[in-house]
């Protein structure tokens, strides 16, 4: 396709990044930022319990095409004459798992078996991409990370104790959702770290956009089963509670904000990441989710960490710092 960026497909890539001109340093900053956003992803089931999690996620994602399409429209064409029908396949796949499979299962592993085992299973979405990451060419060697990983696991390990004891069979359905999520988001998370290595013509905050407005359009196929399942033929979908013009408004205020700052704001912030920072050390970045999730659990609930919380907590940023310090000594990236 002439005029087009030629890029390679999901696969393409290496697990060494090359110099973007963003310092290590930034895109670590960058991956927290990203993990404080989505930490609020936890709270949003909560926020409308009334709302079933097929409605949460169509609305977050309609919201975020929406908001996307609005902010992308004045770059439409510069960024139309660089992408090539790969791309955008792309963009509708990574749309798909990273977003609406994710958040789908996501909301459903929450109601089904607590914020705290949802936010447990993943939490060892660092462990899944460092692994696969470690795969890459020209990686650091796995044997390398063991200590990392290692003292992150210790961490989760801390934080399973109470959430595992407490769990039913009744859960069982909410465990499996939560795992599910994590396959999901792990096959986004290097999928886009893969398609963002090789896209030069993109800044990482366009590649987001993109991404919203792929969403966007397949959160539409969700809109009829979601909120119009009396339209829909008998036993075909789900069954909807009736809701309050209230509460509505408020669901729409959650959903735009979800949208606004887990998906705008905190997608971009991880793209920025993505391209600094080598799979090995982006899957550490994904901790940070789990821990702002924590916190903003203890704030919801009013009350201070267990110490057996707090170390686990503190092993988690442990296990981030142990892997930033390898990178560091191998020299792959520049020093932020």
């Amino acid at each position: 396709m002439v005029g087009k960026h030629e890029s390679g497909g999901i696969g393409a890539g290496t697990g060494v990044h090359t110099n973007t001109g963003i310092g290590t340093g930034k895109g670590i900053g960058a991956g927290i930022g990203a993990g404080a956003l989505w930490g609020l992803v936890f709270l949003a089931p909560q926020l409308a319990p009334g709302f079933t999690p097929l409605q949460l996620s169509a609305g977050r994602y309609l919201a975020y095409g929406l908001a996307a399409a609005v902010l992308i429209a004045p770059s439409w064409r510069r960024l139309a004459a660089v992408l090539a029908w790969r791309d955008w396949c792309a963009l509708a796949w990574l749309g798909f798992t990273g977003n609406i499979l994710y958040y789908v299962l996501l909301a459903q592993a929450v109601r089904g078996g607590g914020v705290a085992m949802a936010a447990l299973v993943i939490g060892l979405l660092p462990l899944a991409v460092t692994l696969v990451g470690s795969r890459e060419h020209g990686a650091v060697a796995l044997r390398r990370l063991l200590p990392s990983l290692a003292l992150g696991l210790a961490g989760l390990a801390c934080t399973s104790r109470q959430s595992l004891a407490t769990l039913g069979r009744d859960a069982l359905p909410g465990l499996l959702c939560a795992l599910g999520a994590l396959v999901s988001w792990t096959v986004y998370a290097v999928g886009n770290s893969r398609r963002l290595a090789g896209l030069r013509a993109l800044s990482p905050h366009d590649w987001n956009l993109l991404t919203g407005v792929a969403t966007g359009i397949e959160a539409l196929l969700l809109a009829l089963p979601a909120f119009f399942p009396h339209l829909l033929p008998a036993g075909v979908g789900p069954d909807a509670p009736v809701h309050a013009a209230a509460d509505w408004l408020r669901f729409a205020a959650i959903a735009g904000g979800v949208a606004i700052l887990c998906s705008i704001v905190g997608n971009g912030l991880w793209n920025v990441a993505s391209r600094a920072l080598p799979l090995t050390l982006m899957g550490q970045m994904i901790v940070f989710e789990t821990i702002f999730a924590a916190g903003y659990g203890f704030l919801w609930e009013r009350r201070w960490p267990t110490g057996l919380e707090a170390a686990a907590l503190a092993l988690l940023v442990a296990g981030v710092a142990s892997c930033a310090a390898v990178h560091r000594r191998d020299g792959r990236q520049p020093d932020g």
